[in-house]
């Protein structure tokens, strides 16, 4: 909402006072997720240095509930470049801006502020500063948790050997890792965000990582996959990030595709194995398609993927705001 209200504004200056709405909404959402200090109604974990889900019982108190999962990744997306120029056109903004960091310092403390230029002369608004960010992707691009050959899992690998369990009431929770179909019969008997690869917050994730290179640039490496020696910078760990997510519905050295796993038809069949299905998601570990068959929806963001990023250069990144139709 912030990026769409900055983009109004620049054309329209009535739109100004949304800016700083929105601006002020981003950081008090921020402050809730990670106050200054360690609290256990907050979603950052400073041990761990990861975001979880936090359960709210009903005597007040609140604890986190450790499961390493997407919820943890997505804060990634809440990151806004912002250019000079258009900065210089809203100084109603600027000041409130200000203003507001003054009132609330306790606000500011572990975000990125866009009060500092780039090398570029860009100024970034994000949840995480940049320790944060390096220890989030850390675990992020760890083949032993989130990173897959085919994207980002929507759970950590390492629940696979280490199942969250919780109790309460007397009952047993557990969150195990399910890369593919669900153990049981709960929710239809899928396993959703229990670890399979979900194309819409991948490419989310992809697109938050080259917003942040338009503003770290190169200078800014991070070891890819976490373990391997091999540091990229993060427009490459998008492009690694985007070989792996188009890998799924490719063809492999033996001329097969892993969205189509062990279906025979789909692999063999002269009349079918080129008429690709957009699943709903895709397993965690083999990238085969799971749930239903036509999700043309969501998962057609993969066209956006495939086609409109495979030439990108750095120039594509001046026009960030202005994405090609």
């Amino acid at each position: 909402m912030l990026r769409i209200a900055v983009e109004l504004a620049v054309h329209a200056p009535i739109y100004e006072e949304f800016v700083s709405k929105f601006f002020e909404h981003t950081m008090w959402m921020s402050a809730a997720m990670d106050r200054l200090g360690d609290h256990q109604d907050e979603m950052w974990d400073e041990t761990d240095g990861f975001f979880y889900d936090v359960l709210r019982l009903p005597n007040g108190t609140a604890m986190r509930l450790k499961v390493r999962s997407m919820v943890g990744l997505l804060p990634l997306a809440a990151v806004s470049i912002f250019e000079a120029e258009d900065l210089a056109k809203l100084p109603n903004f600027r000041k409130r801006a200000v203003a507001f960091w003054n009132r609330h310092p306790e606000l500011t403390t572990n975000m990125h502020l866009p009060n500092i230029p780039s090398a570029s002369g860009q100024y970034m608004l994000s949840v995480f500063n940049e320790q944060k960010l390096r220890r989030v992707l850390a675990r992020m691009l760890d083949e032993t948790e989130f990173l897959s050959p085919y994207g980002i899992r929507s759970l950590s690998r390492y629940h696979r050997d280490h199942p969250f369990v919780f109790h309460h009431g007397g009952q047993e929770f557990r969150v195990d890792y399910l890369p593919g179909d669900s153990n049981s019969g709960m929710f239809g008997g899928n396993s959703n965000w229990r670890g399979p690869v979900w194309m819409p917050v991948n490419l989310l994730l992809l697109a938050a990582l080259i917003r942040l290179y338009a503003f770290y640039g190169d200078s800014f490496k991070v070891e890819c996959p976490t373990g391997s020696g091999q540091y990229m910078t993060l427009f490459e760990v998008a492009q690694d990030l985007r070989e792996r997510l188009t890998c799924i519905f490719l063809r492999d050295g033996s001329g097969r595709r892993p969205v189509y796993g062990g279906a025979e038809k789909f692999q063999t069949d002269p009349y079918w194995k080129d008429l690709v299905l957009f699943y709903e998601y895709f397993h965690g570990d083999n990238g085969a398609g799971i749930g239903a068959s036509h999700q043309t929806g969501w998962t057609g963001c993969v066209a956006r993927i495939m086609h409109g990023m495979p030439d990108i250069t750095k120039e594509f990144l001046t026009i960030l705001k202005h994405p090609p139709s």
